[in-house]
């Protein structure tokens, strides 16, 4: 390949593919996030660093509301795919609800701001604990999952003299055509009540005490970039409101969970208005346009909105494999490693001359700490590069493994640049260990 073709390559590859909409563009030879030169945040804050642009997240929700405007609705950001507050904070500030798995993350929503009523608490395994902290913020329902936390959950409101509001998640046994780890409404998955077991499960929320069955619920994984799984689950659900109602529960809101996918290399979505337009036609179709419509997107309303910025340290050519090693790994962002995921990765300043095929791969001592395989990049060592659609499932999945503090975390918005999570230092990660005498 010569120097200009490779120029050539690189300069049509960054034109035709940087995700994030107008958010994120290429400037001659610079990338920018709205007005911030990339490169000037990576030499200000150091790297790794996730980077945020505030207005590709606002515009993300702003799509889903107004596709949902003219009726009851409830639009819940699913935070475990971003919780950092500064992110809690501009979906609140928007008047969103949030989709909770855990009691920290309600710690969070209340951290930031949120509005605990607008807090729907999913999750497999809530501990007694959880289930009382979230029953004392007056959370706006739990999603149960199974008829066994249905009975705990009846034990810990009655202790307390509370009533629970519970949305049944149901088991649909849809195929949402994503990643094995990342489907959730297979019978073989973890996840809500079988759909056989579903008219059962509600009549037993009917008969206990402290519970009051508001919804049903559906979740059926993530990723996804088809409308043909979400209408096949509601259908099935629609089916089980008409079972349920005819038993004599009574269903306020439907809740269709999240999971629409992005862009990370050549998938094409459908735009959230487009699945939305959808699904409320076949909703209204079945008659039941007169409930409260909740949905939990996550990755879709903050995954193009970030990137992850890191520098090339080393740069090592073998006769089987080019390695660019660069001061990220494994440990700040797990999906490569763990979903075989493919991310874009592209140079803050684009070098013109001949482009190489590298492996880029981190420093942790694993063999699966790679982030990207075979990227023709022109490349030297100091150079700044950007890891695309990392708003999601990025700094959120980030741990400490090699004793590797996180990145710090900055949110851009317009030309400011605002640090919303300070970078850990070595010496916090083992401040709560204990020496044995």
């Amino acid at each position: 390949m010569s120097p200009v073709q490779g120029a050539d390559i690189a300069a049509t590859w960054t034109a035709t593919t940087l995700p994030g909409g107008p958010f994120l563009s290429r400037r001659g030879p610079d990338l920018w996030l709205e007005e911030v030169r990339l490169a000037d945040l990576a030499k200000e804050f150091g790297t790794p660093l996730y980077v945020y642009s505030r207005s590709a997240m606002r515009a993300a929700a702003a799509e889903y509301q107004q596709a949902l405007a003219n009726r009851p609705h409830l639009l819940c950001y699913a935070m475990k795919a971003n919780s950092s507050l500064a992110v809690i904070k501009t979906f609140a500030d928007m008047g969103l609800g949030f989709d909770i798995v855990s009691g920290g993350e309600l710690a969070r929503v209340i951290a930031a701001g949120g509005d605990p009523a607008k807090v729907v608490f999913s999750g497999v395994g809530k501990s007694r604990i959880e289930m009382a902290e979230a029953l004392k913020a007056g959370v706006k329902c739990f999603n149960v999952e199974s008829e066994s936390e249905l009975l705990t959950l009846s034990a810990v409101s009655s202790s307390l003299g509370q009533t629970a509001a519970v949305s049944l998640r149901v088991n649909p046994d849809v195929d949402a055509k994503t990643h094995p780890y990342i489907s959730t409404g297979l019978k073989g998955n973890k996840f809500g009540v079988a759909h056989e077991r579903a008219r059962a499960a509600y009549a037993l929320a009917a008969r206990l005490p402290g519970i009051r069955v508001v919804g049903i619920d559906c979740h059926i994984g993530s990723q996804i970039t088809e409308v043909a799984p979400y209408l096949d689950a509601l259908e099935r659900l629609l089916d089980l409101v008409e079972q349920v109602e005819a038993d004599g529960a009574l269903i306020h809101h439907i809740d269709l969970g999240g999971g629409l996918g992005i862009t990370y290399t050549d998938e094409q979505p459908p735009a959230a208005g487009m699945l939305i337009a959808q699904l409320l036609a076949r909703i209204e179709a079945r008659g039941h346009g007169h409930r409260e419509l909740l949905m939990e997107p996550g990755r879709s309303l903050v995954g193009n909105a970030g990137v992850m910025l890191t520098e090339v340290l080393v740069l090592k050519p073998s006769p089987e494999k080019n390695f660019c090693i660069v001061d990220a790994a494994m440990n700040d962002l797990i999906r490569p490693a763990m979903y075989q995921a493919w991310m874009g990765i592209v140079p803050c300043s684009q070098r013109f001359g001949e482009a190489m095929t590298w492996d880029v791969v981190g420093p942790v001592c694993e063999s699966g700490d790679w982030l990207g395989r075979d990227r023709a990049l022109t490349l030297k060592i100091g150079d700044m590069l950007a890891v695309l659609s990392a708003g999601a499932y990025g700094m959120t999945m980030a741990s400490n493994y090699n004793t590797r503090p996180r990145a710090a975390e900055v949110m851009v918005d317009g030309d400011q640049a605002t640090l919303i999570r300070r970078r850990e230092t070595v010496q916090e990660l083992f401040c709560n260990d204990i020496l044995p005498a």
